[in-house]
C-alpha cells in the first residue's frame, strides 16, 4: 500500500507478509541486504521486536510519537527479510499520524515503511537528494498505481523530510542521520552527523 506517514508518503504491507515484502523491496530497488523498517503503535510494542536498554528507553519514551526510527537490536520476533543481516538489527518507528495508528490498529500487526520511491533517494555520504520529487500526491498516486494495491489519500500534499535516525544499539545513543525532528532529538542524544 502507499500511506501517509507522519513524514512523507510511505509503502508498506504487514510485517509478517513475506511476498509483499519482497514486492516492497522491489519497487524501491532495494537489495536484501539493506534493513526495511517497521512502524509500531506504541514503546510497549516496539519491546516485543527489539531489545531496548535503559538509556534506549528513556529517549525512546521522550521521543515517541513522533519522526523517529530507532536502530535496535532486533528480536527473533523480526523477520530476517526485513533486518540488517549482519548486525541483526532493525529500524523501528512509532508514527504521531492517525493513519498510520488506524492501519496499525486494523492489521494487528506491525507495517514495513520505507519512503515512496521518486519522493527521495541517498547519495554517497548518505544525505537525502531530490530525484526528482513528486510535484504532487496525484503525481505520485499515479507513478504508482500499478504497483500497490492500495493508496490512501487523505487529501494532504506528502511531505519532503525523511525521520530522524537515532542509533540505539550502544550504552550512549546517537544520531545517524538528520531529518524531520532531529533538533529535539539532539538534546537526547549526541550527533554524529
Amino acid at each position: 500500500m502507499l500511506y501517509p506517514t507522519d513524514t512523507v508518503y510511505a509503502i508498506g504491507c504487514d510485517l509478517h507478509a513475506k511476498k509483499a515484502i519482497e514486492h516492497v523491496r522491489q519497487i524501491k530497488q532495494r537489495s536484501n541486504e539493506k534493513p526495511l523498517t517497521f512502524l509500531c503503535s506504541s514503546l510497549s510494542d516496539i519491546s516485543c521486536y527489539a531489545i531496548v536498554n535503559d538509556a534506549a528507553y528513556r529517549t525512546m519514551r521522550r521521543l515517541i510519537p513522533g519522526p523517529y526510527t530507532f536502530l535496535l537490536p532486533a528480536t527473533k520476533l523480526v523477520p530476517r527479510l526485513v533486518m540488517h543481516p549482519k548486525r541483526r538489527t532493525t529500524g523501528i518507528r512509532v508514527p504521531d499520524n492517525p493513519i498510520c495508528q488506524a492501519l496499525l490498529e486494523a492489521l494487528g500487526n506491525p507495517i514495513i515503511s520505507t519512503s515512496a520511491p521518486w519522493l527521495e533517494r541517498h547519495n554517497d555520504q548518505h544525505e537525502v537528494v531530490t530525484n526528482p520529487p513528486a510535484h504532487s500526491r496525484y503525481e505520485l498516486f499515479d507513478r504508482l498505481d500499478k504497483l500497490v494495491n492500495i493508496t490512501i489519500d487523505t487529501g494532504v500534499e506528502p511531505g519532503y523530510q525523511v525521520s530522524t535516525i537515532l542509533d540505539m544499539t550502544t550504552e550512549e545513543p546517537s544520531i545517524l542521520r538528520r531529518g524531520l525532528g532531529w533538533e529535539e532529538a539532539s538534546t537526547w542524544v549526541k550527533s554524529e552527523s
